[in-house]
């Protein structure tokens, strides 16, 4: 049932948007594109969408799949200059489909904006990135398992001018996470607060933290990271430490730190060659809900759901000369376990081949809004390689 509706609203957001097009189409006709038609009449909606596609082979196993990890589909706009909003789903995340976006966002100041519904909330890095916005092929830890969150809640935003730009976002959400709303109801408060800092000369200071209550146990986080990206080159180091009430579980550490180049190549298919290291770590991580047997079960305890690993991913992008982004990922990843660490099935020694193709880009309320939002600097470039304002 649950992917019957999400069908149905994927149908609903590419209709609408049809309907939309033809009616900015009909309000702009010659008799009318004079200077009598209101500019709200012609406030756009923008579609997107973007697919990930890889294959993946096991060294140590001798095995392989292909997988589409991602095809997101999106619509955004504005219904005035202080009026947006946004509806996204995923068609096909690892297998699923999941609402992902649904909120309405006010703009009603300079530099603020208020924002209702289901969201990402405002939390570290790299758990921010979209599939698009991604380095490399697999997330990493701190975003994959530790502080991957989207929530149903309300978030507010402020952008401060202190001779370098500080954006400050917080927000209450239910703790439900994407599902589980209807009957959802807690006197728990669950909150996230973020400060970005951009500071001169291409580096960036950004400090965040989360209360969650997935089950019986608060869970609290705490993320900090910095970056620095200019002249090509980004680099970028993130630290999450996650403590859990009562000492229900042992504290998680989470560590991610890469370095990539751009290298421009000219005019050919190939736009850029980005070579890429990173190294992650994590400390033995619970979900934060209890399980006996294998299964969740309020008479059961808090386990290990990802033992403690690091993994080092180097590899290699090649950035395709489209009006969309569009990058083919080559990564080797490979995993050091502890004695006794027991690693899932995808969480071994791999190379990974991906394709990502994307017409996502920053919709234009955001943009007027000044509210400055870290991304990856491809999808800013131009199709001369110089960066976007």
């Amino acid at each position: 049932m649950g992917h019957t509706n999400s069908l149905i609203l994927a149908a609903t957001l590419i209709c609408l948007h049809g309907s939309g097009a033809w009616a900015q189409t009909s309000a702009t006709t010659p008799q009318q594109t004079s200077t009598t038609a209101p500019q709200e009449d012609r406030l756009p909606v923008n579609i997107h969408g973007t697919i990930r596609s890889k294959y993946e082979y096991q060294t140590q196993e001798n095995e392989g799949r292909f997988e589409v990890r991602n095809a997101r589909v999106s619509v955004d706009g504005k219904l005035s200059p202080v009026i947006g909003y946004k509806a996204e789903i995923d068609l096909c995340d690892e297998g699923k489909i999941k609402m992902l976006d649904a909120y309405t966002r006010l703009k009603p100041a300079q530099g603020l904006q208020l924002t209702l519904g289901q969201m990402r909330v405002p939390f570290t890095i790299d758990a921010h990135r979209s599939p698009h916005q991604q380095y490399f092929a697999n997330r990493s830890f701190i975003a994959k398992q530790v502080g991957n969150v989207r929530d149903v809640g309300f978030a507010a935003g402020y952008t401060i001018q202190a001779g370098f730009p500080i954006v400050l976002e917080a927000g209450f959400f239910n703790g439900s996470g994407l599902t589980n709303q209807k009957d959802f109801w807690s006197n728990s408060v669950n909150f996230s607060a973020k400060a970005q800092l951009l500071l001169p000369h291409g580096f960036g200071l950004v400090l965040s933290t989360q209360k969650i209550k997935p089950d019986n146990v608060d869970v609290m986080m705490y993320d900090a990271g910095l970056y620095w990206h200019a002249r090509g080159w980004h680099v970028e180091a993130e630290y999450l430490y996650k403590h859990y009430a009562h000492d229900a579980f042992r504290p998680v550490h989470a560590f991610d730190a890469f370095v990539s180049y751009d290298i421009p190549t000219g005019q050919g298919l190939i736009r850029y060659v980005t070579p890429l290291l990173r190294y992650d770590y994590m400390s033995d991580h619970s979900d934060g809900k209890r399980y006996l047997e294998g299964k969740e079960n309020p008479e059961g305890s808090l386990i290990v759901n990802d033992y403690q690993r690091s993994r080092i991913t180097g590899g290699v992008t090649l950035s395709l000369k489209k009006p969309f982004v569009s990058d083919i990922r080559i990564n080797y990843e490979k995993y050091f376990y502890r004695d006794g660490g027991v690693a899932h099935t995808s969480e071994k020694d791999k190379l990974v081949v991906e394709l990502v193709t994307s017409s996502e880009t920053e919709p234009d309320f955001y943009k007027n809004n000044n509210f400055l939002i870290l991304i990856s600097s491809k999808q800013r470039r131009t199709t001369k390689g110089t960066l976007m304002a």
